[in-house]
């Protein structure tokens, strides 16, 4: 069995991906990083992930990406593999991410679903043949009004794996708001949508001369986030130091 500490156990993730383990006979939690606690959890909780002195075998970490430095320093320390699902983290942040890396097993995924992971390849060979055409690139991202940060980091890696087949010319452009002029070619838009309880929505579209084509992945519960966190982490214990991603995943099934 495999035993994990939940970074962030009492935030929306953690509480569903608490309730799978539950029912999954292959992983167990037995410990929890979050300073809010209100005794809930049948594991301990700490404050602060220096305070965490039970064994595990991975992390899931899915809490503020304020925590992020202080848990990557920890995970190298004690030699625990972790499961980076925290967004909004800073380039500093994301060079430490795979600094880290170097010293201790970590598997980064910006959004943890196999839907999702899945259509990362599916338009990188969409790209190849509709941008040498004249397409344009649009990705319109909608979320729930809790979530802080904009563009979602699935957002983002969805651009990323875009334009690893179309070239580094390309460039994101976030807000046309002040910008009164017409587009320009090797623009890749992404727009931001908060609202109600979303949990998430990601619109990619390929934008021709008299026709569209539209990739979308909608999330109807955090559940299938929880799900692929936990598949993630199984897969990661025992790992030795590198960086993995869902797509190590997928292949390992």
């Amino acid at each position: 069995m495999v035993k994990v500490i939940m970074h962030g156990c009492n935030g929306h993730m953690g509480r569903v991906i608490t309730g799978l383990a539950e029912k999954d006979e292959d992983i167990e939690i037995v410990a929890g990083i979050d300073p809010f606690d209100d005794g809930h959890n049948k594991y301990p909780v700490f404050s602060s992930v220096a305070e965490c002195d039970i064994a595990a075998d991975v992390i899931i970490d899915f809490a503020s990406a304020k925590a992020e430095d202080a848990l990557l320093d920890y995970c190298v320390e004690k030699q625990i593999p972790v499961v980076v699902c925290t967004t909004g983290l800073s380039e500093e942040q994301i060079n430490k991410v795979r600094s880290s890396a170097c010293k201790v097993a970590v598997l980064k995924s910006a959004n943890m679903s196999l839907g999702i992971n899945m259509l990362f390849k599916l338009l990188q060979d969409a790209a190849k043949v509709l941008v040498p055409a004249g397409f344009d690139i649009e990705i319109v991202e909608k979320h729930h009004n809790q979530k802080l940060d904009a563009p979602s980091g699935t957002a983002l890696a969805l651009a990323d794996a875009i334009k690893e087949v179309v070239g580094d010319e390309y460039y994101y452009k976030y807000d046309r708001s002040q910008v009164h002029e017409k587009r320009d070619p090797k623009e890749i838009g992404i727009s931001a949508v908060r609202g109600g309880t979303i949990v998430g929505v990601h619109d990619v579209i390929f934008a021709g001369e008299d026709e569209v084509i539209e990739f979308t992945h909608t999330a109807y519960s955090k559940s299938v986030f929880a799900k692929g966190a936990i598949e993630a982490a199984k897969f990661l214990a025992g790992k030795p130091a590198g960086m993995y991603d869902m797509s190590d995943v997928i292949a390992s099934r």
